[in-house]
């Protein structure tokens, strides 16, 4: 069967989790670990446009939360992003024709979010949310203090959320080219603008933020009150 209207979701899970200080992923997130939350938020799309949910982690215990999950697939990460994302494309299958590749730390992406990547992925090959970059940026030396060399402009910068969504015939080509060692890699579309691929940027969301740290699960949790209290 080829699934020309459905993705598969690569959730790379192999951080490490130091400045959270504990593993967030197994954090609880009102009453739920917050990789149930990402599961969840994915896994209720099958009926719609998810045929796969690989998870890549290496991490035994943090595998069995999600155990109950029908159908999901898990591998090995790897010792970088680019890596773990690379050892979760070999396990999709190879009639999926997209990929959306999302952070397992950002459980509270919205279903609109997900729909409007997808829709953007399809009408241009690969898209990606992201949001404006409102705070000033300098440009200086790799440790501070340092000497400021200059001030970045802003009004064409921003700040990438995922999830990411591209053709997984393109994926393979770009990990198969890429000209940069996979340990330089910082962004999933960031492999295929190095092959010349276009990638389109969609209006991301406030709320999809990425646990970090702990004062982020805080505010994840405020914002869940607020919406189940409207």
């Amino acid at each position: 069967m080829h699934f020309m209207n459905r993705f598969a979701v690569i959730l790379p899970a192999a951080g490490s989790s130091m400045r959270f200080g504990s593993d967030k992923l197994r954090a609880d997130l009102l009453g739920r670990p917050v990789l149930r939350w990402t599961l969840d938020a994915f896994a209720c799309r099958r009926a719609i446009d998810v045929a796969q949910i690989v998870l890549a982690s290496s991490n035994a215990s943090l595998l069995e939360l999600a155990d109950d999950h029908a159908g999901l697939i898990r591998c090995d990460g790897g010792p970088t992003r680019a890596h773990t994302v690379r050892n979760a494309l070999a396990q999709v299958d190879p009639s999926i024709e997209w990929i959306a590749i999302h952070d397992a730390a950002r459980p509270l992406v919205s279903q609109e979010l997900i729909s409007r990547v997808f829709a953007a992925a399809r009408e241009h090959g690969a898209a990606a949310p992201a949001m404006p970059v409102t705070l000033t940026i300098k440009q200086a030396g790799e440790a501070l203090p340092s000497r400021v060399e200059r001030t970045v402009p802003r009004k064409n910068l921003w700040a990438m959320q995922t999830p990411q969504i591209v053709r997984r015939t393109d994926l393979i080509e770009a990990f198969d080219t890429c000209p940069l060692p996979l340990e330089e890699v910082t962004d999933d579309v960031q492999l295929l603008e190095l092959i010349g691929k276009p990638v389109v940027l969609v209006p991301g969301e406030d709320h999809n933020l990425k646990l970090t740290t702990a004062m982020d699960l805080r505010i994840a949790e405020l914002l869940l009150r607020s919406y189940q209290s409207s």
